[in-house]
């Protein structure tokens, strides 16, 4: 039974008791009774306005999670090296999981503090089990 359908029902119970119309209380449970009909067409109101917001958070969500997949399936393949020479490698938290990219300057560092997660973190970095497929010297590795 709905909110409306509850106060209907009250109302109903009230009416079927033909009290006396001109009475003070009678005059009292009428405005009760209409207060509580507005109040319940409101929540109906916010109910069906809610349930339309839920509808389009959820078609976001699904959107975002199209974007997420898209964004870093792509950059799965990108290599983190610019043009100018600066390197980056990337390393993985130990803590939280999330990939951290450092460039050469950062190595001078005694640790580094994971921008996720906050962990300090030692740099115990091994080149040679660079994963990179770019082709460049990214990893350390030199191929001439």
């Amino acid at each position: 039974m709905t909110l409306t359908e509850k106060v209907a029902y009250l109302k109903g119970l009230y009416e079927g008791m033909d009290l006396n119309k001109d009475a003070k209380e009678t005059k009292l449970f009428e405005a009760m009774f209409d207060v509580l009909e507005d109040m319940a067409l409101t929540v109906n109101d916010i109910d069906e306005d809610l349930a339309a917001v839920e509808e389009y958070v959820d078609c976001i969500d699904e959107d975002l999670d199209e974007l997420e997949a898209f964004i870093y399936d792509e950059e799965d393949d990108f290599c983190y090296c610019d043009d100018e020479g600066d390197e980056l490698y990337e390393v993985e938290c130990p803590s939280c999981g999330e990939a951290i990219y450092l460039d050469e300057s950062m190595f001078d560092e005694e640790f580094i503090e994971c921008p996720e997660c906050g962990e300090k973190l030692e740099l115990d970095i091994d080149f040679e089990d660079c994963d990179c497929d770019c082709g460049c010297d990214c990893c350390g590795d030199d191929e001439d």
